[in-house]
């Protein structure tokens, strides 16, 4: 439908309209309306030219929520951050763990997969009981898990010892990511996550660069039992910002709740309110784009290092340094990406992610044509994968599960477009390692399946373009 002008008698509700402009804060939520959005108060998606209200300029914060709000981003960054530092240690040692406790690349698979899958499965049980726990107890609880398992890695020489170690890792891990977007979609309005997300975002670009060069320099000097020590070390002082400064909800320090435009008691309560067909069709085709996205980004991480240095003959803490260029460049993505999706694209986050993603089909088609034949190219379309995919990756998965969810539903959204996406990254780490065995440890097959995994990803947020076209969703 076309525009439809401030003045027209033609919208039904252009009377609500009016009131919302007149309105103080609050009573109508945060009302904003302009080219690019469907209309908040009833189901059609007309567009209007502009319309300035008195809440279409975000109102200006208490001071004590302000600096609370500084404390909640610092200490989800931190804690997201710091979750790598017992996640990362095992990709990077992985060659090196192989070499000395005599494990075939299928046996050093098995171990990674059992973590993975946990971590799926986590997913979806943080998402589900999140709500009803709090996400402090879930984090805190995730933390010291974590620790745990790190520090027992370093007194075990068994495979099977590893995997179960791997697998309780792999839970304790899945309680970062749903419940840190739980408590910044407590504390942050719409119309801020698209930027304040982007930077937020960096986290695991940060964590993940932070954490793999830190192994990388452990494990020369002193072997990989130290790199699994000194990342629970690393994680341990996390634990102690998390526990002084994370607070689920502004509520739970005597501040008002944020109003959320779309639900206006988004943080008052822990009942997750009920879903249309429409938000789960939506929520559904991230997380199978988040699928495709996890295949790439895990099979990278957990493989980038190995290829390195088995097949491109780098040492082994060269070729740890060298697979940063996928983290450090999605750094520069993610944080570009979320500016776009609201100063240019207004929020519109499928359309700039499916800009991405076609990015990086052209990437992993780079690393396709000329990843195996040098170090060099293989650096550089790491490099371009990272930054045309984590942008994406962040967006849709944190932004745009607040968006999707809601305030209460966020934690729901996010752990179950996380359980999908997992699901991607459990595969990517089977198939990889039976596919280099098979294939006598060439790399040519592999990369032909990232540039399928990449299509398979662009399809997917396609859709979700596409229904945004025809007003079945709001992205």
């Amino acid at each position: 439908m076309g525009s439809i002008p401030i003045g027209s008698t033609k919208h039904p509700n252009l009377e609500a309209l009016s009131l919302a402009s007149k309105a103080p804060h609050g009573a109508f939520g945060v009302f904003v309306a302009c080219a690019s959005r469907r209309c908040r108060f009833c189901a059609c998606s007309f567009r209007i030219d502009c319309v300035t209200t008195a809440a279409s300029t975000l109102s200006p914060l208490p001071p004590a929520l302000r600096s609370w709000r500084w404390r909640i981003f610092v200490s989800t960054w931190l804690c997201y951050a710091g979750y790598y530092f017992c996640r990362r240690p095992y990709s990077i040692a992985k060659a090196e763990i192989g070499r000395e406790l005599h494990w075939q690349a299928t046996d050093l698979a098995a171990v990674y997969a059992a973590y993975l899958l946990a971590y799926t499965l986590g997913q979806f049980t943080s998402g589900a009981i999140g709500p009803r726990l709090g996400p402090r107890k879930m984090l805190l609880g995730g933390i010291t898990l974590s620790i745990a398992c790190s520090i027992a890695f370093g007194f075990t020489d068994s495979l099977l010892w590893f995997i179960a170690l791997m697998f309780v890792n792999g839970v304790a891990q899945a309680t970062g990511w749903s419940n840190s977007i739980g408590t910044m979609a407590a504390w942050f309005r719409r119309e801020e996550r698209g930027t304040v997300m982007g930077v937020w975002a960096t986290n695991f670009q940060v964590g993940g660069v932070a954490a793999a060069a830190f192994a990388a320099w452990m494990l020369p000097r002193h072997g990989f039992r130290f790199a699994f020590w000194s990342g629970a070390l690393v994680l341990a002082g996390v634990g102690i910002v998390v526990f002084l400064w994370q607070r689920n909800r502004p509520e739970d320090v005597g501040l008002p709740g944020i109003v959320d435009d779309e639900n206006p008691a988004s943080s008052g309560g822990n009942a997750t309110p009920k879903w249309s067909r429409n938000t789960w069709t939506t929520v559904l085709l991230i997380g199978f784009a988040y699928f495709g996205m996890k295949f790439i980004r895990y099979a990278l991480w957990s493989w980038a290092p190995f290829f390195l240095e088995k097949n491109l003959h780098l040492k082994g803490d060269d070729a740890g340094y060298v697979s940063t260029l996928f983290d450090l460049c999605g750094i520069v993505g993610v944080v570009a990406t979320g500016w776009l999706s609201d100063k240019l694209f207004h929020g519109r986050r499928a359309l700039v992610s499916f800009i991405m993603v076609l990015g990086v089909c052209a990437a992993t088609l780079l690393l396709f044509t000329i990843g195996a034949q040098s170090v060099t190219g293989f650096a550089v379309s790491i490099g371009l994968i990272g930054f045309t995919l984590y942008g994406p990756d962040a967006l849709l998965t944190g932004a745009g599960a607040m968006d999707v969810g809601g305030g209460r539903g966020a934690v729901r959204a996010s752990g179950i477009i996380s359980g999908i996406g997992s699901a991607g990254s459990v595969v990517q780490e089977l198939v990889i390692g039976k596919m280099y065995d098979s294939a006598h440890g060439s790399i040519t097959p592999i990369l032909a399946t990232l540039l399928g995994s990449a299509v398979f990803t662009a399809a997917c947020v396609g859709a979700i373009v596409w229904r945004n076209s025809r007003g079945a969703s709001d992205m």
